[in-house]
């Protein structure tokens, strides 16, 4: 989680609007990866990649319940030692770390820079074979941070080609630092450029943490020695701890698919648990394959799935200034390089890449912080998607729903009135409420079938569904969320201590 250093601001960003994700070159201008990667899509002919982008979120919802299944209910339980914030429950919403095997192609090593005043690991160096592909999607913040500038620069400059090292540091998000900021960027890339024997552009940078607080590289290259001696290709899940900031247990996703019968390792780690509601991917978000895939292809997957994924989770409606997903393909796998995104032999690690990316997602709002509930909501009968997409979000962001969902109280009057303040075309007739199979309102009305126990006993369930019809047309749309508990308030009221 990124937070201001002041006491009296959390950074908030607008809520999250309907449009298409910013793309490795920031929103000025389209870089090369973007301008390929666009051309691609719009050329498209594969039926089945057309598909996708007219109906990717029916398909995500129906891979929801196959990528996340519903977690054993732990008791509540401090974080293991070095990792998190100390003292902070493991979220009664969890899911255990996945058995990720070593991607060919990727290295892997964590160390303790020294961010934090406890002892913990903060520092996650990754080290690709040459070759190496890169794509990724930003925060559209308008403030945005220095790794972030740092990233889209270097990928427009490299077209995503030969990216050889990702650095990540938890504990300082330097963002708002202005030229001191960057220049810090520039000398950890540069030393990390050195020791590795590759260019400064073919390293990525990420951080995450307070906000307005220069970073002190020297933390970071002074470790540098030991954490590369440290390398090794079987290290993902310390990786998910190392970059963990308020999270209460690390996130992890792994797939298989096949690429012209050649099988390709999918594997990934996420951080976050609050400031998220995205309009792009969310906090950090880092996926590696062995497959052979073209930057400018791998650019156009990574933008299209963040659509159905990432940009469809939101815990309590703020928006991140470094919000970052990089996707790098290693091409160790021996499988054939793919250079179009519509190629029918990606057919299968296409699918399987927008699973690990959803499982990512829903792990942070299974994470969101004080978090007991886990919702999933969806509207339908929309004027367009884009139009179900905001009245989804306007439900899952209202705080009075929130909290309805905390106290386990079904109050659908709270719905409609978020439906309402959405500004999107609804027909007040038609609308309709319920919640899993049971209905609370109908044509406008409360339901003649109205249940208060049967709903009262259905949302003291940890995972429920509610779905809304507004009646005007025929888009839908799935946004999934969280309640909103004390324990939100005081995780954020002391979040600097």
């Amino acid at each position: 989680m990124t937070k201001t250093p002041q006491r009296a601001g959390k950074t908030s960003g607008k809520k999250a609007a309907a449009k298409a994700p910013q793309s490795a070159a920031g929103a000025a201008a389209p870089n090369p990866v973007e301008r390929a990667g666009a051309a691609i899509e719009r050329a498209l002919v594969d039926p089945l990649t057309s598909a996708l982008k007219r109906a990717g979120l029916r398909r995500a919802q129906k891979s929801a319940g196959e990528v996340a299944p519903a977690p054993a209910k732990p008791a509540a339980k401090p974080v293991s030692t070095g990792a998190g914030k100390p003292g902070l429950a493991i979220s009664p919403l969890a899911v255990p770390f996945p058995l990720i095997p070593p991607i060919p192609g990727v290295e892997i090593a964590t160390g303790r820079a020294g961010f934090y005043k406890h002892e913990r690991e903060d520092l996650l160096l990754m080290r690709f074979a040459e070759g190496t592909s890169a794509a990724g999607v930003f925060t559209r913040h308008g403030v945005g941070s220095a790794p972030v500038d740092w990233c889209k620069r270097q990928l427009a400059a490299s077209g995503g080609a030969d990216v050889r090292a990702l650095v990540v540091n938890a504990g300082c998000a330097n963002s708002f630092t202005g030229r001191p900021g960057a220049d810090a960027v520039r000398r950890v890339a540069t030393a990390v450029g050195k020791r590795l024997d590759c260019r400064q552009r073919d390293v990525m940078m990420a951080s995450t943490g307070v906000i307005g607080v220069i970073l002190d590289d020297a933390k970071i290259t002074a470790r540098l020695p030991e954490v590369e001696a440290r390398l090794t290709a079987d290290a993902w899940a310390q990786a998910g701890r190392a970059i963990m900031t308020t999270d209460t247990f690390p996130k992890g996703a792994y797939a298989t698919a096949l690429i012209d019968g050649v099988e390709v390792k999918i594997a990934g780690i996420a951080k976050g648990s609050g400031m998220i509601a995205p309009d792009m991917a969310t906090m950090l978000a880092f996926v590696a394959t062995d497959a052979a895939i073209a930057p400018a292809a791998l650019q156009t997957l990574v933008s299209l799935y963040t659509r159905t994924t990432f940009n469809c989770v939101t815990v309590d409606g703020d928006r991140s200034t470094n919000d970052t997903l990089l996707l790098f393909a290693t091409g160790q796998s021996g499988a054939p390089k793919i250079s179009r995104p519509g190629d029918k032999r990606l057919a299968d690690f296409r699918e399987k890449l927008e699973h690990v990316l959803l499982d990512l997602a829903l792990q942070l709002v299974r994470d969101g912080e004080g978090a007991t509930k886990f919702v999933k909501i969806t509207v339908n009968g929309a004027e367009s998607p884009a139009s179900a997409r905001k009245i989804a979000r306007t439900i899952a962001e209202s705080p009075l729903v929130k909290t309805a969902f905390a106290g386990e109280d079904a109050n659908w009057g709270r719905i409609v009135m978020a439906v309402g303040r959405a500004d999107e075309p609804v027909a007040r007739e038609r609308i309709s409420v319920k919640f899993g199979e049971l209905y609370a309102a109908r044509d406008g009305l409360v339901s003649a079938e109205y249940d208060e126990a049967k709903m009262s006993a259905y949302v003291k369930n940890q995972e429920f569904e509610v779905s809304v019809d507004v009646g005007v047309g025929k888009g839908s749309a799935t946004v999934w969320t969280c309640d909103l508990t004390k324990q939100y308030v005081a995780i954020n009221g002391d979040y600097r201590s």
